[in-house]
């Protein structure tokens, strides 16, 4: 089954990087897009990123245009999350899931972000 390992949270400043890490098990990686999505406290699960299997073409969130980058690795079966400029609106928990995505696909644990001064 689908199993996704997201990693490299934590808490920085305003104005800083991270660069989160999903590692992906039990499907065929480099035949999918991949996505990366947020959730705040209280808000719904909202779209950040995705990366497409072949050509990687990728698409972002208009929050995170200009700020955020994705790219993946096929031979590693896993896919990133670099983060520039980050703002305390950023802050969330992180997942990412192969598209398209079936119900019966787990979600990760996901990857807390913390902006904050």
């Amino acid at each position: 089954q689908v199993q996704l390992v997201e990693s490299g949270g934590g808490l920085v400043q305003p104005g800083g990087s991270l660069r989160l890490s999903c590692a992906t098990s039990g499907f065929d990686f480099s035949r999918f897009e991949m996505r990366w999505y947020r959730q705040a406290p209280g808000k719904e699960r909202d779209f950040v990123a995705s990366i497409t299997s072949a050509q990687y073409t990728t698409k972002y969130g208009d929050s995170v245009k200009g700020r955020f980058s994705v790219s993946r690795d096929n031979a590693k079966n896993t896919v990133y999350l670099q983060m520039n400029s980050l703002k305390p609106e950023d802050t969330a928990v992180y997942y990412c899931n192969k598209f398209p995505r079936s119900m019966s696909d787990a979600w990760g644990q996901g990857t807390q972000v913390t902006v904050s001064s």
